[in-house]
């Protein structure tokens, strides 16, 4: 039997091979510099800089944010992704040298292998874990010494008395009873809702992120990202929308429990309507691809980002998935009206 030493050594090798053949990763040596080389001249000022008049002291500004701040909040959505998927499709989390970086490095509460009865499903959770596992090790490459550190993850469902993050949300959104436990690891089924929680909101957040990007080739590797995203999400909402009007074999608690699942998302983010279920008010009619009126998927800020991964619609800084709050200068979630 395979030990888990080799197991994570052949999964890394396997991510590592699939990355390398992304052109996008031929840009990611020197951007990295570049980005701490802008902050570091825009700090300097001239020659003549201490000619000036004194200025009245103020308040300290916010700082403005920069391209390696918004792709460190995407690495620290990424490292979520990467270990709830690599543990249910090969049972072993990222390797070491994946998680290093400044801030507080955390640990991984929760975690197992899911044993997948249908073997679609098993092979969709296996090609979504090294797509996720690739994009870490993509971001880390490309912001270099200024990526971030994997911060504490909770991807427990945990017991009645101390519930994880998974039974947390899936209560709150009304999937089990006030007293039940979620275990997104339990099956098929429990996997493929679990991974509903992530998925849509990966791709709102990458597209909400892109006007904050200014550099053309963060730009466009940001791009890359959302697409795989976009196809994680579809192929998720897919499946569960079949197996919930399967003829032979239907399970409609699939397609109740993801559409429970969007409207708590909902209601965490703030007032306005920006996430969809799997069907529409016919519970037979499809809605895989969430849209607006356009056709164009919606977006969201980093702070209701935060407020559905932190399971809560206050402005605060930890909570649910992140027990001690991303690292990074993108932090808060937002207050929601």
């Amino acid at each position: 039997m395979t030990d888990i030493n080799t197991k994570l050594e052949v999964f890394d090798a396997i991510a590592s091979r699939r990355n390398e053949r992304r052109s996008f990763l031929r840009f990611a040596g020197g951007s990295a510099l570049a980005i701490g080389g802008a902050s570091l001249l825009s700090a300097c000022g001239s020659d003549d800089e201490d000619l000036a008049p004194t200025p009245t002291p103020g308040p300290t500004p916010t700082p403005a944010l920069n391209d390696a701040d918004v792709l460190n909040f995407a690495l620290n959505l990424e490292y979520l992704e990467a270990q709830f998927y690599a543990f249910a499709a090969f049972g072993v989390g990222l390797n070491a040298s994946l998680l290093t970086g400044t801030g507080t490095q955390g640990a991984v509460t929760g975690g197992a292998q899911v044993p997948f009865q249908d073997a679609v499903v098993r092979e969709y959770a296996r090609e979504i874990a090294i797509d996720e596992v690739a994009h870490v090790a993509f971001l880390r490459r490309a912001l270099g010494n200024a990526a971030v550190a994997q911060p504490a993850i909770n991807i427990s469902g945990g017991t009645a008395a101390a519930p994880g993050a998974f039974t947390a949300a899936a209560r709150a959104a009304g999937v089990i009873p006030a007293t039940g436990v979620f275990n997104p690891y339990a099956d098929d089924n429990s996997f493929l809702l679990g991974a509903f929680i992530f998925e849509d909101v990966g791709v709102s957040a990458y597209k909400g992120a892109a006007p904050l990007i200014s550099n053309p080739t963060y730009l466009e590797a940001a791009a890359g990202i959302l697409a795989a995203e976009a196809y994680h999400a579809g192929l998720v909402r897919t499946v569960l929308y079949r197996k919930g009007l399967d003829v032979r074999n239907p399970t409609p608690a699939l397609i109740t429990g993801a559409n429970q699942i969007s409207n708590a998302r909902d209601s965490l983010d703030g007032a306005s309507d920006i996430d969809q279920g799997i069907t529409g008010t016919d519970a037979t009619v499809s809605n895989i691809v969430p849209t607006d009126a356009n056709g164009l998927a919606y977006s969201r800020s980093t702070g209701q980002v935060l407020n559905i991964v932190y399971l809560n619609s206050a402005a605060v800084a930890m909570g649910g998935f992140f027990p001690a709050g991303v690292n990074g200068n993108i932090r808060t979630s937002a207050a929601s009206a």
